[in-house]
């Protein structure tokens, strides 16, 4: 049951990621990488198979890979919201940059016409 609930928490997150990121507006593109980043995270969490409560990595449990918790998913995770930190950091200057050379919000810098 809780692999359903994790798997439709990725799905959903990526959906409303990718939609966010097709929106011609730029802070809806943002929050869509914003929502992206996050479920990429989960699914890399889910697939490093992480134990609450379990030993770190080691000499005396290199026998059975399954009583130890694996650090690898946990580092790439910390690594990726750092940088999914700094990348939205970096958009929301470039936001408002183009927001004051352009007078708008969209993408292409133009107001659809009517």
């Amino acid at each position: 049951m809780t692999e359903i609930v994790l798997a439709l928490a990725i799905g959903v997150l990526g959906a409303c990621g990718v939609w966010l990121l097709l929106r011609p507006r730029t802070f809806q593109v943002i929050i869509g990488l914003c929502l992206l980043s996050y479920g990429v995270n989960i699914f890399i969490f889910a697939m490093g198979r992480l134990r609450v409560g379990a030993p770190p990595v080691t000499a005396e449990g290199l026998e059975n890979p399954l009583l130890y918790d694996d650090p690898i998913p946990q580092a790439l995770v910390l690594t990726a919201i750092v940088i999914s930190f700094a990348l939205t950091a970096l958009f929301l200057v470039v936001l408002l940059a183009a927001r004051g050379a352009t007078g708008s919000d969209h993408i292409d810098g133009e107001e659809p016409s009517p």
